[in-house]
């Protein structure tokens, strides 16, 4: 299945957050809808960085969905990078050539922006998704380390 993948509109946001509600994400944790609209607003404000959705072209709902983050860089000849984040695929839709159809879209992005690199990260515990995203082409690199941020 080929999905419609374009950049989500505020109105989007319900069917976003109801994916990012998933086990493999928020664990039935939701954002509320106002505090995702601020967010959202805010995100507009960046030079570059957007959320897309990927649409069921019969059913017209939201199946999919990623940000991708466009950085400028002075390193790389100045370069940008590009960073892909918060990938879901509704479970019935998985295998079924969504993710894909989101990160080539993706790929093309960052290829007319001119970008050096695409990367993303991904939980240690997600070895399907590994598979998935080495099958298309990304490469391990390096590590990726986090750290909570704790309120004092």
């Amino acid at each position: 299945m080929k999905p419609e993948i374009r950049e989500a509109e505020k109105e989007d946001l319900e069917g976003v957050l109801d994916l990012y509600a998933l086990p493999d994400m928020d664990n039935g944790k939701r954002l509320k809808h106002d505090e995702a609209l601020k967010i959202f607003s805010k995100m507009k404000n960046y030079p570059w960085y957007k959320l897309f959705i990927a649409i069921d072209p019969e059913k017209r709902a939201i199946i999919g969905t990623y940000t991708l983050l466009v950085a400028d860089n002075l390193v790389h000849l100045g370069m940008p990078s590009a960073y892909v984040e918060s990938v879901i695929v509704a479970p019935a839709y998985r295998s079924a050539g969504v993710g894909k159809a989101m990160m080539e879209h993706a790929r093309n992005l960052c290829r007319d922006a001119g970008c050096s690199k695409m990367a993303l990260s991904s939980r240690l515990s997600r070895d399907r998704a590994h598979a998935f995203y080495e099958k298309l082409g990304f490469k391990k690199h390096g590590y990726s380390f986090y750290m909570e941020i704790d309120e004092e």
